[in-house]
């Protein structure tokens, strides 16, 4: 697709809301959420999008009952078991990253998340980044943490070696948030600073690919000025 942005970000939300109208448990949305996703791949490469980003889980979402946690990291165990099996990781050379506080999460869950990112950390044609355990402010914190760490001299701190301390050192063209909420919830503050935005009210598993396309064909008309 012609002017197709390399970078989106999504915000997938609507999964509980989905669960509820079909009169199941709350947190049951979630796995017709992650089935989702398997079809993101597809709709980005036919697209001409390089880089994915997921905001699959939040800091904030650690607050959330002690049985939905459990079932979303049952859902992530049995879509790691797909992934990383999946032939595609290599057929398209797809680059796998986990962003955020992943040492928050069971440990069994960090070492499949490493095992995805070693599988396939050679890989460079696309990239999909998990934001797990995720939080813009708690990014720019760690950030500011591990340059303190460095002992950097404040006249060798500017926005470009600042941004290198990041969980992504990437900037976002397009960013996608489902389920009719017009907010940002803390997602890619830095990378996002002059991303555009296209909310959908879908929630995220009604989100179909006539709607990824839609909304990458939106960005493709905009005249992006970039603060100038």
């Amino acid at each position: 697709m012609e002017n197709a942005p390399k970078h989106v970000g999504i915000i997938i939300d609507g999964n509980r809301r989905f669960a509820k109208r079909l009169m199941l448990e709350p947190w049951n949305g979630h796995k017709y959420g992650a089935k989702k996703v398997e079809d993101l791949l597809e709709w980005c490469k036919e697209a001409g999008v390089k880089e994915l980003t997921l905001y699959a889980f939040s800091i904030e979402n650690f607050e959330r009952p002690k049985k939905e946690f459990d079932y979303i990291m049952d859902v992530f165990r049995e879509t790691h078991k797909k992934l990383i099996k999946d032939p595609r990781l290599n057929k398209y050379g797809l680059r796998i990253n986990f962003i955020g506080r992943l040492e928050l999460f069971p440990k069994d869950i960090q070492e499949k998340a490493k095992k995805l990112m070693e599988r396939t950390k050679n890989n460079n044609n696309y990239v999909i980044n998990f934001a797990f355990g995720y939080g813009g402010r708690a990014e720019i914190v760690d950030a500011t943490k591990r340059i303190l760490e460095k002992k950097l001299k404040p006249e060798d701190i500017d926005e470009k070696s600042f941004a290198e301390y990041l969980y992504l050192n990437d900037d976002v063209d397009l960013i996608i948030r489902t389920s009719g909420e017009k907010r940002t919830s803390g997602f890619l503050l830095w990378q996002g600073s002059y991303a555009e935005y296209v909310f959908v009210d879908k929630l995220w598993p009604e989100f179909e690919k006539e709607d990824f396309v839609k909304a990458v064909e939106d960005y493709s008309h905009r005249k992006r000025r970039l603060g100038k």
